[in-house]
């Protein structure tokens, strides 16, 4: 459900996406602490939760952890936008990263 409304967000102020990443593919633990070690800033929305983390002094097992589902699997929609990387969806910080 989060994608859909991702996407609707995205298309709607007309935000372009670079790269798409079928969620058939899972991406893990190693790939989520390499987008959290590119990052300075790592934001997680789960439902009403938001979690975020200065990740600019490393990443520690908490941010890498706060971004998996429970199947291990990095969440969807996960979006990296400069130095800030978005996990889940929410509408607030979505508008305030985009302008």
């Amino acid at each position: 459900m989060s994608c859909k409304r991702a996407s609707k967000f995205l298309e709607e102020n007309e935000i372009t996406i670079a790269e798409t990443v079928p969620a058939s593919r899972k991406l893990g633990e190693d790939v989520a602490r390499e987008l959290a070690e590119g990052a300075s800033r790592v934001i997680v929305a789960k439902g009403k939760k938001l979690s975020d983390f200065s990740v600019e002094a490393g990443v520690s097992d908490e941010v890498v952890s706060a971004m998996l589902g429970p199947t291990g699997n990095l969440r969807a929609p996960t979006i990296r936008v400069e130095t800030t990387v978005l996990v889940g969806f929410n509408e607030e910080t979505f508008t305030a990263v985009f302008g």
